[in-house]
C-alpha cells in the first residue's frame, strides 16, 4: 500500500469518525431552529396583543421578546442542549442566556423602533429583526453559554 493510499484511508477513516459529531450539529441547529419558533409564536402574540392594545411599537416588542425568552429558556435546556438538562444548568448558564436574550432584545427593539420611525408596519418591522436576532443569539448559545464543558 503506497503512502498516498494511506494518507486517503486515514483522511476517510477521520471523516468517518466524525460523522456523528456532525449528524448532532446539524440537529441541533433543527432543535434550535424548532424552539425558536415556538418562542417567535408566543413572541409575536405577545407583541400583536399589545400592538393592538395600543401599547408602542418598541414597548410591544420588549413584552412579547420577554414572552418569547420564557419559553425559549424552557424548550433549549429541555430539548435543544441536551447533554446539560442531565447534567443540571448551572448559574452561569441562566445568565449568560438571559444576557443573551437580552441583546437580542436590544437588537430586536432597535430595529423594530428604527424601522417603525421610517414608516415600516410594525408587524413587518418585528418580522424584519428576527433572523438579525435569531443568527446573534444562536451563536452566543451554542458557543458561550452552552458550549461543551
Amino acid at each position: 500500500m503506497t503512502d498516498a493510499v494511506r494518507a486517503r484511508l486515514s483522511l476517510l477513516a477521520t471523516l468517518l469518525a466524525s460523522l456523528p459529531g456532525l449528524i448532532g450539529a446539524r440537529f441541533m441547529v433543527a432543535r434550535y431552529l424548532v424552539a425558536s419558533v415556538c418562542a417567535l409564536a408566543s413572541d409575536m402574540i405577545v407583541f400583536l396583543a399589545l400592538d393592538r392594545a395600543g401599547v408602542t411599537p418598541m414597548a410591544a416588542a420588549l413584552g412579547g421578546y420577554m414572552a418569547g425568552m420564557g419559553v425559549h429558556w424552557t424548550i433549549s435546556v429541555r430539548f435543544v442542549f441536551l447533554g446539560h438538562a442531565a447534567r443540571g444548568v448551572t448559574p452561569a448558564q441562566r445568565i449568560g442566556f438571559v444576557a443573551s436574550a437580552l441583546l437580542g432584545m436590544g437588537v430586536t427593539m432597535a430595529l423594530v423602533g428604527v424601522l417603525s420611525a421610517v414608516g415600516v408596519a410594525p408587524a413587518i418591522a418585528k418580522l424584519a429583526s428576527v433572523p438579525v436576532s435569531f443568527f446573534t443569539v444562536y451563536a452566543i448559545r451554542k458557543y458561550g453559554v452552552f458550549a461543551a464543558r
